[in-house]
């Protein structure tokens, strides 16, 4: 059976995605430090609000406030008994919010990071991994999500854990990486690298793939022309970031314009890009920007590196981590928290 997201994907050619989830639900109130997936149940309205913002600006497809819906990380808040209940909540509210749309909109199911480090390197077993994906998996099923939607995952032992979460939940999925480290995820892997990790999952390979978070637009283009050079037939997912982010009178805030996002979603389109939107710092004006853009523009060639500069602003380092003169990044433990 054909999924929602590849009927829609084949019938529009390009999807627009969602934007950030912490920078909305920062504004709408939740502190740092908070579990914003415990706002599923004690506060529905606003991520109602959340999901609907994306909605009405025009997108196609939009995440559940899930990202954190696993075990290890709700034990940080005594909450991780509650992992498939949120789960699944953050989809039922989802899901009334998109069959209201009037149009076909995407339930993704959004599953982070585990926040721990796979053996070998850390202490986390594969058959420990792969249970707690299957639960937050299983929780969005449940709830009515048409996809599940791996999202800022650093290594490629968790991503091919997940896939089996995914597998055992009988959850179609689609799977991202973050690659914020002179062009590579965090634990060393480059685009290439990524590519050749998803076309050997075989029957556990995702939908679709791609980057997500990192660093500027710029440094996320440059990787999705990475994949493209080779050759992918899954569809590429691109979610940037919504400029750098900078800290101003004790608060991030993320410098990109709308005008510049729809400038990224459009090169996105031309590096080679299906399913397009922000990650950190996108709200609902950029996307409105972004869905415009989409619709009533276009680039007929892959942007070249310098038009990338010229556009968007310059790359955080001088390559993408691939190439002859292109050292491995240095491994480190340090994880990343939600797209905000």
């Amino acid at each position: 059976m054909t999924n929602p997201l590849m009927t829609l994907l084949n019938e529009k050619g390009t999807l627009l995605a969602d934007g950030a989830t912490g920078t909305n639900l920062f504004n709408m109130g939740l502190m740092s430090g908070d579990a914003p997936e415990l706002w599923n149940t004690e506060e529905p309205k606003k991520i109602k609000a959340l999901y609907k913002g994306a909605v009405d600006a025009g997108s196609d497809l939009f995440l559940t406030n899930s990202f954190g819906a696993n075990a290890s990380r709700l034990k940080l808040h005594n909450a991780e008994k509650r992992t498939h209940e949120l789960a699944r909540v953050s989809a039922e509210i989802a899901r009334d919010v998109a069959d209201a749309a009037g149009r076909p909109v995407i339930v993704a199911g959004s599953v982070g990071p585990t926040g721990e480090i796979m053996e070998p390197v850390g202490t986390l077993s594969h058959s420990l991994a792969v249970e707690m994906f299957h639960e937050a998996a299983d929780g969005l099923k449940s709830g009515g999500a048409d996809v599940g939607w791996l999202e800022t995952i650093s290594a490629p032992e968790e991503y091919r854990a997940a896939a089996e979460g995914f597998k055992l939940a009988n959850l179609a999925w689609a799977g991202t990486m973050s690659f914020d480290t002179a062009g590579r995820t965090m634990m060393g892997l480059t685009s290439a690298d990524m590519v050749k990790m998803v076309e050997d999952l075989d029957d556990q390979a995702p939908l679709a793939f791609g980057a997500n978070c990192g660093t500027g637009a710029s440094d996320l283009l440059r990787t999705i022309l990475g994949f493209s050079a080779q050759g992918p037939e899954r569809p590429i997912i691109a979610k940037g970031n919504a400029g750098i982010p900078k800290y101003v009178d004790g608060h991030i805030h993320y410098d990109g314009t709308p005008e510049l996002m729809a400038d990224y979603a459009v090169m996105a389109r031309a590096c080679g890009a299906k399913i397009i939107g922000g990650c950190c710092g996108t709200m609902p004006d950029h996307l409105r920007h972004m869905r415009e853009a989409l619709d009533t523009r276009s680039i007929n060639h892959p942007p070249a590196l310098e038009e990338i500069v010229a556009c968007l602003g310059a790359f955080s380092s001088e390559n993408d981590g691939t190439g002859e003169n292109a050292a491995p990044a240095r491994r480190n433990t340090r994880r990343r928290r939600a797209a905000v």
